[in-house]
């Protein structure tokens, strides 16, 4: 699933791990439900990459979903779906401000939360960030690493 320029990409791929975890595991017997994500990097709607996010089966897939309909479908931005995995962003009020798009059954909709995203530590933050614009890696602050 690697190979994009989508900061998002990078917090999806860690979510494979975090479904091999007993709190993945749990995450998954608790919610079971499908969602289908739309992220595009600036734009909604626009040069959008389509993820899988499987409650079901504890997968993350890139790509549409093959199994018959998702439960939830969302569209987002890469900086705001990035602001909602790591709870910098109400996904209720994304919705509200229309930086979260939902097709599908709302109650599905509604169990998207931060919660099922792992909590990446500040490393990984600043290795997510790197080449980005700092600013919207809210407060982490990256320093140059000398390579001797």
């Amino acid at each position: 699933m690697a190979s994009s320029d989508l900061k998002s990409a990078a917090l999806l791929d860690q979510m494979k791990t975090h479904f091999s975890t007993d709190a993945g595991k749990a995450l998954t017997k608790k919610i079971g439900l499908v969602y289908q994500i739309h992220i595009a990097p600036k734009k909604m709607g626009f040069n959008e990459e389509i993820y899988v996010v499987d409650l079901k089966k504890g997968e993350v897939t890139k790509g549409a979903y093959e199994g018959g309909k998702p439960d939830a479908t969302f569209s987002f931005t890469d900086p705001d779906f990035f602001k909602i995995a790591t709870g910098k962003m109400n996904p209720q009020i994304a919705f509200m401000r229309g930086k979260m798009k939902v097709k599908g059954s709302l109650s599905a909709a509604q169990k998207f939360t931060p919660d099922i995203f792992p909590k990446p530590s500040k490393m990984t933050m600043l290795l997510m960030c790197n080449g980005v614009d700092y600013v919207s890696c809210d407060s982490f602050i990256a320093m140059p690493i000398d390579p001797q």
